[in-house]
């Protein structure tokens, strides 16, 4: 039921919060951990940690970065705690539970869960279609990693079991991979045309992103976005 939806741990420092986390996930059901560069993994605490979900962590894969762990997802959301200067769509963890539970039946889905003190970075937050906020205490907001996960597991499992959550679409969402290569080709030709200029970037290209991302393309409306970058380069040779 869940195999389409990974939870994905990035530079976790603390052998004992995937342990925990791995536990988190079981209890509700989902299986699929990938871990970002921990910093000390595998190890002894984290198996103590996760207690009777010994079997969801050692199956967790393992990889260098971030692109081998999303590359293959249609929908990527991030946690995160913190205001950004250029807002991003956010969901409750209810609303993406649903979100989830509906797309995961045609592509794969990534939670990202960031490192305990800091977080996801700005550049990870934005490879992400939304974000998720867990509500809190605002004089106390500290929540650990294995408890987000559970929240965020919580609501996956309530959600799989609400009926009518089928959405049909007539063409798959692109994935994370195909995404980027369409934001390379994107910024590729808005510098041939000189909108873009690479000593002032200013934030062009990440609100770009937070535009495509907030539209979930689908494979046709990708390609056909592809069709036009690559008229749009043969038009400027031509010319030249």
């Amino acid at each position: 039921m869940f195999s389409s939806i990974r939870t994905v741990l990035i530079q976790t420092s603390h052998p004992g919060n995937i342990g925990s986390a791995a536990r988190a996930m079981k209890t509700m059901g989902l299986s699929e951990l990938y871990l970002v560069t921990p910093l000390q993994y595998p190890h002894v605490k984290a198996d103590e940690m996760a207690s009777g979900a010994l079997d969801v962590l050692g199956n967790a894969k393992v990889v260098a970065n971030l692109d081998e762990a999303i590359g293959d997802c249609g929908l990527v959301v991030g946690t995160s705690a913190r205001s950004r200067k250029i807002p991003w769509p956010m969901l409750s963890p209810r609303e993406f539970a649903v979100k989830a539970m509906t797309e995961s039946a045609q592509h794969n889905v990534a939670i990202l869960f960031g490192r305990e003190q800091s977080g996801l970075t700005n550049e990870e937050l934005h490879r992400c279609h939304f974000h998720i906020h867990i509500p809190s205490n605002p004089e106390y907001s500290s929540l650990n990693l294995a408890a987000a996960v559970q929240v965020i597991a919580y609501e996956l499992r309530v959600a799989s079991e609400e009926d009518s959550l089928k959405e049909s679409w007539d063409y798959q969402f692109a994935n994370t991979k195909e995404m980027e290569s369409f934001y390379a080709h994107l910024e590729t030709v808005l510098i041939e045309l000189d909108f873009l200029k690479p000593h002032v970037p200013r934030q062009l290209m990440t609100r770009l992103r937070r535009l495509f991302n907030r539209a979930r393309l689908d494979e046709m409306e990708m390609n056909i976005l592809r069709g036009v970058l690559g008229a749009v380069e043969k038009k400027i040779k031509s010319s030249e």
